[in-house]
């Protein structure tokens, strides 16, 4: 577990088992999986249990920004030493290199989000998978979590992240909102295999006391604009075999 994240976070059984599906099916077969933000991934795929197993040969790379509280958290935990930190646009990621890859709540927190996750993809091989997790910038909680002060905005974070050094940066680019993945996934040619949420109504996240109501306070002034239903998107994204695949 990369993170020093509690096991059984919200959304590691989709992303385990779309894992478990890709490894099993290239039993024996080398398969390289790059955890980009490794230190807010919180979940390692289910790679140990299929280690164990011998589905595969597995091999896991990290990276994630050179911010400072980035360099906080690897400095925390054993598990992380081994990142490579620095500016994602130009970090070494050889083309089609990797056959998953796992962007956790890294998005909403880095500048040219398009362009990191651009480099993301190319590192793809074609079959691949790109496993995606942020916060909607078109939620109430995006909003609370860009206009927040950073003492709020921090007990926030402890209360679900304990322990962690935190909160990071937040960026919140067009990109990162259902709209900005759709246009984003047409426009390179990326099958959607699956969606779910996470927080919100849709529950299964932590706050402080009153967070939830702060939220549908802030959906309700904003006109619909912002929705209160989430607060994080999941998204399993497929790199087609060729080019020709479409968009579901």
């Amino acid at each position: 577990m990369h993170g020093g994240a509690a096991p059984d976070r919200p959304g590691d059984d989709l992303f385990a088992r779309y894992t478990r599906d890709y490894v099993t099916g290239r039993f024996g077969q080398q398969i390289m999986i790059l955890l980009a933000g490794c230190t807010t991934a919180g979940t390692d795929l289910g790679v140990d249990a299929l280690r164990a197993e011998g589905t595969a040969d597995i091999s896991v790379g990290l990276i994630d920004d050179d911010q400072p509280v980035t360099s906080a958290a690897i400095g925390v935990h054993e598990s992380l030493k081994a990142c490579v930190q620095g500016d994602l646009r130009t970090v070494p990621l050889p083309p089609r290199s990797q056959d998953i890859v796992l962007c956790s709540l890294l998005l909403h927190r880095v500048r040219h989000a398009e362009l990191v996750l651009d480099r993301l993809v190319a590192a793809i091989k074609p079959g691949g998978l790109l496993l995606l997790r942020f916060c909607d910038r078109d939620s109430a909680a995006g909003f609370l979590d860009r206009r927040l002060p950073r003492v709020i905005r921090g007990l926030i974070w402890r209360n679900r992240r304990p322990g962690e050094p935190g909160p990071h940066p937040a960026v919140y680019e067009r990109l990162t909102s259902a709209r900005g993945v759709q246009a984003y996934a047409l426009k390179r040619g990326l099958v959607i295999s699956e969606r779910t949420v996470l927080g919100g109504l849709a529950g299964q996240l932590s706050g402080p006391a009153g967070f939830l109501a702060v939220q549908k306070v802030i959906a309700r002034l904003s006109g619909g604009r912002l929705t209160v239903a989430h607060e994080e998107l999941l998204y399993v994204l497929r790199k087609p075999e060729n080019r020709f695949a479409r968009v579901i």
